[in-house]
């Protein structure tokens, strides 16, 4: 796979304004730098980047149909109806029920007026499902707020108004032309939004929710801050936008959870092993905390996720924690099975030479795992990848692609071939019957290779800032950090440093020697021991680098605690060989 590096240097308004942004707020000039690159351009934006606050949060009565949603609720809490709270299964979704379920008790609602409802990933499928609404009606409930789903479901929505139940739709989702014949559908990307932010998460939606009931009625706003976790977990997982509101949500709901989480987040960060020696961030939530509550929606039931994080206590979380843990295991087990076994169908057939989309179909793959290797294979060839699993008539899709490709336009051209469908540019899923499986795999290769250009397939790495050794310490660190939480739209900023030697001590690493372990120097042959330098993959690059030639390494930083003083990681992104100076 090529690489290609894309770096330009800042120019004079830039520096200026970094060196202003440095000088006010006291943070290395580097960082400065990187903040005008950020979408600040005035001392005022900067301190909005670094300082956020809840006082900043949009009104959610901004919102289209907020005010209805908010007389509806305010109606079912008041005449005591029974009230549905219904999620997808994904961390999104799980996390958004047991936010608004949390609220409303929080708020006074009895526990006897409320049930929440996860569709099983196998028997209702992708978003709302008749089940689900049957589940509502054996329960005599009259409201279904239904998070994270619900957009395109028009006729499930139907079907239950038709049983006397109402919908209130809070949805992050791209509507079809006609929306669903709900009471209330809060989805800021809506034709007719009105809402200043519309990146908002499905968590994100039912908190503006949970915000604006709260001010209708007069109830302490302050009583938010205890489901903030919820919103940064969600967040975290959904690879939403971290800028704009979602930035505000994500860095309170970091406090809470490294300062006072809720007992059940306290069982969970105990049983995902996630480190508790330094600050939790957005890199423990996608590799400990997510993957331990998307198990359960994966491999068994959404329905323990929410149990889970409903949990009253420590040690019923940490018992929760276990029967997911060992699904967990399983699904790893899958994963890898399914990942080599795709590996193995492109590199027989070839499909990254012949098309610019990757589709692959086995009925026997487990449908909870589609999403994870589909992700990984769109990494690994920079292209997007759909990946299909099912034996009966019902086939389910997962898509995965990146910035240069909308998987979910591509998908949507097709949509009359599908049961249903629902996603992001980035991300998407599907229900397609059997028959109309090769149709569909046909035209969306066709579409996507008449779209792509071959060129894309480069793996660009954008550098942040041009750096030499002795600039890097743990000032430029932890100032970087505050940039964060990283994510789409404000990644961990990229460093490059060039002309680099082997101070004799670069070797290879791993069980099957494919990493590289770098012990770097620049031309002054300094020594750097308050690093280490970590090249994953690159082991071919080692024989170059013993042999005294010089090199540029574009890396991020990183925390390692895994030696008996802390020290700062170079984790090595790609490395490129330079003529001798």
């Amino acid at each position: 796979m090529t690489t290609q590096w894309k770096w330009v240097p800042f120019d004079e308004n830039e520096l200026s304004l970094g060196k202003a942004i440095h000088e006010k707020f006291h943070i290395h000039p580097v960082v400065g730098n990187i903040l005008t690159r950020r979408g600040v351009s005035s001392i005022e934006e900067a301190q909005e980047f670094l300082y956020p606050r809840m006082e900043d949060l949009h009104d959610p009565f901004l919102m289209r149909d907020m005010q209805k949603a908010v007389e509806r609720l305010n109606k079912a809490v008041g005449t005591k109806e029974n009230i549905l709270i219904y999620g997808d299964y994904d961390v999104d979704g799980t996390t958004a029920v047991a936010l608004v379920y949390r609220m409303l008790r929080l708020y006074g609602v009895s526990p006897s007026q409320l049930f929440y409802y996860i569709p099983d990933r196998n028997n209702d499928g992708y978003g709302i499902s008749t089940q689900g609404i049957d589940y509502a009606n054996q329960h005599q409930v009259k409201l279904i707020i239904a998070l994270d789903c619900g957009i395109k479901a028009n006729e499930e929505i139907q079907y239950a108004k038709d049983k006397g139940i109402d919908f209130i739709v809070c949805d992050h989702h791209t509507p079809d032309e006609e929306l669903p014949n709900a009471v209330a559908v809060l989805d800021p990307k809506r034709k007719d939004n009105s809402y200043p932010f519309t990146e908002l998460s499905g968590c994100g939606i039912g908190f503006k929710l949970m915000q604006a009931f709260a001010i209708n009625n007069n109830l302490r706003q302050s009583r938010l801050n205890s489901v903030l976790e919820l919103c940064a977990i969600s967040i975290a997982a959904d690879l939403v936008s971290v800028l704009g509101e979602n930035r505000i949500l994500a860095q309170y709901g970091l406090k809470q959870l490294n300062k006072n989480p809720s007992p059940a987040l306290q069982g969970i960060l105990k049983s995902s092993q996630t480190p508790l020696n330094r600050p939790i961030d957005f890199t423990d939530i996608t590799f400990k905390i997510a993957p331990l509550l998307n198990a359960s929606g994966r491999m068994l039931s959404g329905m323990q996720t929410v149990e889970l994080l409903l949990s009253p206590d420590v040690d019923s979380a940490i018992e929760l924690c276990h029967n997911i843990i060992k699904s967990n295991e399983r699904r790893k087990k899958l994963d890898r099975l399914t990942t080599q076994e795709a590996l193995a169908m492109i590199e027989e057939s070839q499909l990254e030479k012949e098309d610019k989309l990757i589709a692959l179909y086995k009925p026997t793959w487990h449908k909870g795992v589609i999403g994870i290797v589909s992700s990984r294979l769109a990494s690994k060839y920079a292209r997007p990848v759909l990946i299909l699993a099912g034996e009966d008539e019902s086939i389910s899709g997962s898509a995965r692609s990146d910035e240069s490709f909308d998987i979910y336009t591509a998908i949507d051209q097709f949509k009359h071939l599908l049961v249903n469908f629902g996603g992001h540019p980035f991300a998407a899923g599907l229900t397609i019957k059997k028959e109309n499986l090769p149709e569909f795999l046909e035209s969306i290769r066709d579409y996507a290779n008449e779209v792509i250009e071959k060129k894309r397939f480069v793996q660009e790495v954008t550098i942040d800032a041009e750096i030499k050794l002795p600039q890097l310490g743990w000032k430029l660190y932890n100032d970087m950090n505050r940039l964060g939480p990283f994510g789409p739209d404000n990644q961990r900023p990229v460093f490059l440093t060039k002309y680099l030697y082997d101070t004799g001590g670069s070797k290879v690493v791993g069980k099957e020697s494919k990493h590289l372990m770098l012990d770097i120097t620049d031309a002054s042959n300094r020594r750097y021991p308050y690093f280490v330098t970590i090249a994953f993959g690159k082991a071919g690059e080692n024989a170059y680098i013993k042999g005294g030639n010089p090199f540029s390494i574009a890396y991020t930083l990183q925390h390692n605690s895994t030696h008996y003083r802390s020290k700062m990681q170079l984790l090595v992104k790609d490395i490129h060989r330079l003529e001798r100076e």
